[in-house]
C-alpha cells in the first residue's frame, strides 16, 4: 500500500485510500491524501472503518447499518491504525466494532452490522420533486459564475479537485447571510468509474455521507461551516443502506436539519438513485459552537 501519486484522478485516489494494507488478523492501516488538510476528512475514516470492518465477515454479507462516533481530529501527516473486534456472527446478522487508533489514542469508533439478502416488506418514502442534475449548473460553471465573488474559504472548497461532484438545487446559501430553512437538496455523483463490487461501493457511499451535512444545521442561523468564528466539527454519524445501488450515476441527497441546541445541530439525509429509489439513509449531529472571543 502507498499513498496515490500526485498524477492520479480523485477517483483513482479514493480507491487507493480505501484499500487497507493488512497488518494482521482484523488489524488494518489506512492513509490519508495529502491535500493540504489539517485534519482527516470523516467521510474517509467512515470509509476505511467500513472497509476494514467487510474484509471480516463471510462472503455474501453486507452492511445495513452503522453507527460511529469522531472522539478525536485525525491527523492526516500519519497513517490511521483500525482495529477490528469480531462481535457476533449470527445466522443472519453479523456485527463489528471497529476503533481507529493514530498516536496510540481511538480517534474513531464504529458499529456496524451486516446481513445476508432476503426478501420481506417493501416499502418508501417519495424522491422530492427536484430538478434533474442536467438542468443545473455544473461545477465548472458554478466556478466560473460566482467563484470570483465568493469568500476565500469557499473558493479553496470548491477548487479543489474531488472525487464526488456536488450539484446543489439551490446555490443561494453559499453567499447569503439569511436566516434559510435548514433544509437542502443536493445532487452528489462519483467523479470517475467506480468497480462493480458491493462492498467498495457501499464505502464510497459511506465517505459521500458526510459531505454538506453539518452545512444544513447551519442555514437557519445565517452563516455556514466557512465561518471563521465558528467552531465545527463532525460528532458522531449512523448509517442505514437500504438497497444496493452502483455509484455510476447521480444520487440525491435531501437533507434537513430539525434541531440546534447546546453548541449541537443535528441532521437528517436521505439518498434516492435519480428514478426515485431509497438508497440509504442517514442521521449525523455536529459541533457548531461559536468561537470564544476576547
Amino acid at each position: 500500500m502507498s499513498r496515490p501519486t500526485e498524477t492520479a484522478t480523485p477517483m483513482d485516489a479514493l480507491l487507493a485510500i480505501l484499500d487497507l494494507e493488512k497488518l494482521e488478523e482484523n488489524l488494518f492501516r489506512g492513509l490519508s491524501p495529502q491535500v493540504g488538510w489539517q485534519r482527516v476528512f470523516g467521510g474517509q475514516v467512515i470509509g476505511q472503518a467500513l472497509v476494514a470492518a467487510q474484509r471480516t465477515v463471510d462472503e455474501g454479507r453486507y452492511v445495513h447499518s452503522l453507527h460511529a462516533y469522531f472522539l478525536r481530529p485525525g491527523d492526516p501527516a500519519v497513517p490511521i491504525i483500525y482495529e477490528v473486534d469480531r462481535i457476533r456472527d449470527g445466522s443472519s446478522f453479523a456485527t463489528r466494532r471497529v476503533v481507529a487508533i493514530q498516536h496510540g489514542k481511538a480517534i474513531f469508533a464504529m458499529s456496524a452490522s451486516f446481513q445476508y439478502d432476503e426478501d420481506g416488506f417493501e416499502h418508501q418514502f417519495d424522491m422530492p420533486a427536484v430538478p434533474m442534475p442536467e438542468t443545473l449548473p455544473g461545477e465548472r460553471e458554478l466556478k466560473e459564475k460566482f467563484l470570483v465573488h465568493a469568500p476565500e474559504a469557499i473558493r479553496r472548497y470548491w477548487e479543489r479537485p474531488r472525487p464526488i461532484e456536488i450539484r446543489p438545487v439551490s446555490v443561494e446559501h453559499y453567499f447569503s447571510r439569511d436566516k434559510l430553512p435548514p433544509t437542502q437538496d443536493v445532487w452528489v455523483k462519483a467523479v470517475g468509474a467506480v468497480p462493480d463490487e458491493r462492498h467498495l461501493q457501499a464505502a464510497i457511499l459511506a465517505y459521500l455521507s458526510d459531505m454538506t451535512l453539518l452545512d444544513t444545521s447551519l442555514y437557519a442561523h445565517g452563516t455556514s461551516v466557512f465561518d471563521r468564528k465558528l467552531q465545527v466539527a463532525s460528532l458522531d454519524h449512523a448509517m442505514w443502506f437500504h438497497r444496493p445501488c452502483k455509484m455510476d450515476n447521480w444520487l440525491l441527497y435531501t437533507q434537513d436539519s430539525p434541531s440546534a441546541h447546546g453548541a449541537r445541530g443535528m441532521t437528517r439525509g436521505s439518498l434516492f438513485d435519480r428514478s426515485g429509489v431509497l438508497i440509504a439513509s442517514v442521521a449525523q449531529e455536529g459541533l457548531i459552537r461559536k468561537k470564544a472571543t476576547e
